[in-house]
């Protein structure tokens, strides 16, 4: 099934996206600062932090608890505001939510009273694109997911990690040219999670999307990324960001090698203090 032929008026065609740079995110001195309580001095979630990622860029971003990786890809989709700095896609300055990118959580957001089909659909059909397109795309990105001859099957009959694959489809669906991902299998067994790992890099190459991964699994970040972005502890700013040179196309396999192990050692080596020094936070 090629994905390539999943294309309209909504969302951006894969082929719209080659040689250009529709899907480059780029982060330039970007602070938040909450105002919790009211308190006169706020709370510093990041601090000062830039960041460029390159369209079709698998990049993940690991740091210890409340350093702020979740308010980062909050500001990406334009959910929330920085109070300084600046967030573009594409060139255009985020101001809101954007349709050429999608956001998946980690909490289960598919919607109980609908089938797999019908969750999947839901964005389609709320942009008006007639029946017929959106149950054809529907059913091309239920197949890449994995989750063919489920089409109507309800989500309390599925388990969490096809939970989470509906979640997926139903952001692939609208064919953004960016996703972002903050702990998508972050409730799941470590099994799972390293199953939908392979998916998820299957997926990657054949949308050619930039992704913008969250994720707490140093393991999980260097099988899926292409570069891994170390935080420090809060306020949350980039403290080094490592290459992974693991040739592609990945699988399981790359676990236990020595290059993996390696990059596993070195992101550890900089995100133990940070998470030492979060403890005490």
């Amino acid at each position: 099934m090629a994905f390539s032929g999943i294309s309209s008026s909504t969302g951006v065609s894969p082929s719209t996206r080659e040689g250009c740079d529709v899907a480059t995110i780029e982060l330039e001195d970007v602070s938040k600062t909450y105002d919790a309580n009211k308190r006169d001095s706020g709370v510093e979630a990041v601090r000062n932090v830039s960041m460029h990622v390159e369209s079709g860029e698998f990049v993940s971003i690991v740091g210890p608890t409340g350093c702020g990786k979740s308010t980062l890809m909050e500001i990406v989709a334009g959910l929330t505001d920085p109070t300084a700095g600046e967030v573009t896609i594409a060139g255009e300055p985020v101001t809101g939510p954007r349709r050429d990118v999608g956001v998946v959580f980690q909490k289960d957001s598919t919607f109980p009273w609908r089938t797999v089909l019908e969750n999947v659909e839901f964005g389609l059909q709320m942009h008006g694109v007639t029946f017929d397109e959106r149950r054809e795309r529907s059913r091309d990105v239920i197949e890449l997911v994995g989750l063919s001859g489920f089409e109507d099957t309800y989500p309390n009959e599925l388990s969490g990690g096809m939970r989470q694959r509906v979640a997926i489809a139903r952001t692939l669906v609208m064919n953004p040219a960016v996703m972002l991902m903050d702990e998508p299998f972050g409730a799941l067994d470590e099994q799972t999670r390293i199953m939908l790992g392979d998916e998820l890099l299957s997926i990657a190459a054949e949308t050619e999307q930039t992704t913008l991964f969250i994720t707490h699994s140093i393991n999980e970040a260097i099988h899926l990324s292409d570069r891994v972005v170390v935080m420090s502890a809060r306020p949350g700013q980039i403290k080094e960001t490592v290459g992974v040179d693991i040739p592609r196309p990945r699988n399981t396999d790359v676990f236990g090698s020595e290059r993996f192990n390696d990059l596993s050692e070195r992101v550890w080596e900089l995100l133990k203090p940070e998470a030492e020094s979060g403890l005490h936070r």
